[in-house]
């Protein structure tokens, strides 16, 4: 070999190194980094004609097993998913309690105490007055039970304007990367930084809609959601959503008075297995405003139901009418079969036994249409509340199969809430179990800081080795010139 050959070799080995020296330093540094791709360095042989001409460097690759990466973020939007659905049984079940204080089927327990109390001394205002505030108190969490659903659905139509507007964004930025990828790469630069900046925004789609990445020509991806709706291919997918204020339990999306989703002006389906969006979190806040909210609310409505139906019945209060409202009201007037959707929340007491409201503690005992106090003695009216309330009856709404005196009726909804919430945690559970499997499995794949320091350590021996070759050359040249 030429004094020459030997100079470019060890010259191209001096630019590799460094090249090198600088990509394991990157990776050190970014070690932590989330969202970063380790790097390596790609060398190959130079040659000029059949002669070594040392080493070129072809460039920097991003280590990163797709496969593994897309698996993962379909367990991102698993774990989206069921962690939405989770919280909302979650909140539902903090308002309705288990059986301690404020809960339904404790303040349902605290009014048949306080009716049993009244009924053995009726003449008593302050025992009839613990009747009025026990009633009011089981109207109120009723109310409250009701109240929670409808948030939850407001909630819900929030979320899936805000996630919409996410996905809108977001995608219009990978396709702004994905245009710099192909500009950057065109011109022989690296491009992996622009990379890790993408599969990072990818990410936070993955948890919204769970999708595919499919390489395309010159470093572009296109996404597409697990159910095959196209969000990226070339151009990038308009999602649109109108969220409605306001929210009350008779609006339903087939009504028209919910907003839908729609993909480039088209509506698509999102709820189901084999909805287009199906499987991460937006599909879930539209999965709790259309169906398990709505269902939660049938439910409350059943129970409210039950409660006005026993006590307004002639057969209870003599002094009722057919079409009088009884103890509890529907906003204050007699409930209408028909206008049963959000009965929960208009629960109330019948102002006539409420002295705040102008009404009188004795109809308690004498009856709600009474126009005069009766004997002060008389427990019939009370024992008979009491006895309705205990009376096992079947449910005529709600889903609920049996018959069931009031609290057994409470006790049935108050446990499919909590069933359903068992049931979201596990399977809550599992998803985010398995997501960090994969992520684990994916952060295998990342910058080893100690393999790191050993490829640095290499990459200084091969330039002093290199640098040595350079001295040799310069030591030979001089040699000669002083010849």
């Amino acid at each position: 070999m030429s004094i020459t050959g030997a100079l470019s070799n060890a010259l191209s080995g001096l630019t590799a190194t460094a090249r090198g020296v600088e990509t394991t330093s990157n990776n050190v540094a970014n070690a932590l980094t989330e969202g970063y791709a380790r790097r390596e360095l790609e060398v190959a042989a130079r040659n000029l004609g059949s002669e070594g001409q040392g080493v070129r460097v072809v460039g920097v690759r991003r280590m990163i097993d797709m496969t593994l990466v897309g698996d993962r973020r379909l367990a991102d939007a698993g774990t989206g998913n069921r962690d939405t659905r989770a919280a909302f049984y979650q909140g539902l079940a903090d308002t309705l309690g288990d059986t301690g204080d404020g809960s339904l089927l404790a303040r349902i327990s605290s009014l048949s105490s306080s009716l049993v109390a009244a009924a053995s001394r009726p003449e008593s205002t302050a025992r009839l007055q613990n009747v009025l505030d026990a009633a009011s108190a089981l109207a109120r969490g009723l109310n409250q039970a009701s109240d929670a659903v409808q948030t939850a659905r407001q909630d819900a139509d929030s979320s899936i304007a805000s996630q919409v507007d996410q996905l809108n964004t977001t995608l219009a930025r990978v396709k702004d990367l994905n245009a710099k990828i192909t500009e950057v790469r065109s011109v022989g630069r690296d491009a992996s930084a622009l990379e890790d900046q993408r599969q990072t925004l990818v990410d936070s789609i993955a948890r919204i809609v769970p999708l595919r990445e499919v390489q395309r020509e010159n470093g572009q991806i296109a996404l597409f959601t697990a159910g095959g709706a196209a969000l990226l291919d070339g151009r990038a997918a308009e999602f649109g959503f109108t969220a409605k204020p306001g929210i009350d339990a008779t609006d339903r999306l087939a009504d028209g008075a919910l907003g839908g989703l729609t993909l480039n002006g088209r509506p698509v389906r999102v709820s189901g297995e084999t909805g287009l969006m199906a499987g991460g979190s937006l599909a879930a806040a539209f999965a709790i405003r259309d169906e398990l909210a709505p269902q939660e609310q049938v439910r409350l409505d059943a129970l409210a139901r039950s409660l006005v139906d026993r006590l307004a019945s002639p057969s209870v209060d003599p002094t009722l009418g057919f079409s009088d409202a009884g103890l509890f009201t529907d906003s204050g007037g007699a409930f209408d079969p028909a206008d049963e959707a959000g009965l929960a929340g208009r629960l109330s007491v019948n102002v006539s036994v409420d002295p705040s409201r102008g009404g009188d503690l004795w109809c308690l005992r004498d009856g709600l249409n009474a126009t005069s106090a009766g004997p002060s003695g008389n427990a019939t009216l009370l024992n008979a509340i009491g006895a309705a309330l205990d009376a096992r009856l079947s449910a005529s709404t709600g889903g609920i199969e049996g018959a069931y005196s009031l609290a057994g009726f409470a006790t049935e909804t108050v446990s499919l809430v909590s069933s359903a919430l068992l049931s979201a945690d596990e399977e809550a559970s599992f998803a985010a179990g398995r997501r960090d499997e994969l992520h684990a499995l994916e952060l295998g794949d990342g910058v080893d800081t100690d393999q790191e320091l050993e490829r640095l350590l290499r990459l200084e021996q091969a330039y002093a080795a290199n640098a040595k070759v350079i001295t040799a050359c310069d030591q030979l040249i001089n040699h000669l010139l002083e010849m």
